[in-house]
């Protein structure tokens, strides 16, 4: 658990530029797409995952090394850059937390091997996205799509969440119905009531946790969803209650399917 905390606390920090960063990677591709289609000249942020260096986004300053230690950096800088004294989000400490309690909980619960890792791996995915979706409403393909197939070679290598044919209905249904929901929704309402991306995570949750959890966890994610609604006005990110709901599955574990089980029947 220690050793699950601690590459929780790397992995934390690393995904914080991979939630800052990827959207603005996204917006250039798109723009150069425009740009070809002959929209005119658009700028590009320059960004990638690994270049610049981590910088304040307010002044660009890099960030001094002992910043960068992952959450002891957010105390020594007091929170704020040391140049130009703009706050630092506190997504990025908050991050690493829930990135390192997340990974010793599933080495609580699996164990050391393949089926932690795996846990694991899912979880810190699930914490990028809920987090990239809070602040830019996206669920980028580039994390969805590649952990839909991992979780469904996982599941191919030793079914350690879910038999093969269950993992592979998971990810087909994951994504129908939630499909025929958006359809209807659209047509009785003549808007948008989910995104693609919503979609796609909950067939990556059902390719990972097989087709027995996803009842549970739409319930679970729809009841969060309900209180985001009651509480703010207007359009609302669904995919960190899908993807809290989707964790809660992961490590409740048979519970999570016996829940789904009841809710199906």
């Amino acid at each position: 658990m220690l050793l699950a905390a601690a590459a929780g606390l790397v992995a934390g920090s690393v995904l914080t530029v991979v939630v800052h960063r990827l959207p603005r990677m996204m917006e250039d591709e798109w723009r150069r797409e425009s740009t070809e289609d002959g929209a005119g000249h658009h700028a590009s942020s320059g960004l990638t995952l690994a270049t610049p260096r981590s910088h304040c986004p307010r002044c660009r300053q890099s960030i001094p090394w002992h910043g960068l230690i992952p959450l002891a950096g957010f105390a020594l800088l007091r929170g704020r850059c040391a140049r130009c004294r703009a706050p630092i989000p506190l997504r990025y400490p908050l991050m690493e937390l829930l990135c390192a309690a997340g990974a010793a909980m599933c080495a609580l619960r699996f164990g050391a091997g393949w089926p932690a890792a795996g846990a694991i791996a899912l979880t810190w995915a699930l914490v990028a996205l809920a987090f990239i979706d809070l602040e830019c409403r996206l669920l980028p393909d580039a994390i969805t799509l590649p952990m839909l197939w991992a979780g469904i070679g996982f599941n191919l290598a030793g079914g350690f969440f879910a038999a093969l044919p269950d993992a592979v209905l998971g990810a087909m249904a994951g994504y129908g119905v939630l499909w025929l929901v958006q359809r209807a929704y659209r047509r009785l309402r003549g808007r948008e009531g989910l995104g693609s991306g919503d979609l796609k995570l909950t067939a990556m949750l059902g390719g990972w946790l097989g087709w027995e959890a996803l009842p549970g966890i739409v319930f679970l994610a729809s009841l969060g969803g309900i209180g985001a609604g009651l509480v703010q006005r207007g359009p609302f990110a669904f995919g960190p209650w899908l993807a809290l709901a989707g964790w809660l599955a992961l490590v409740a574990g048979d519970a999570g399917a016996e829940a789904g089980r009841f809710l199906f029947s």
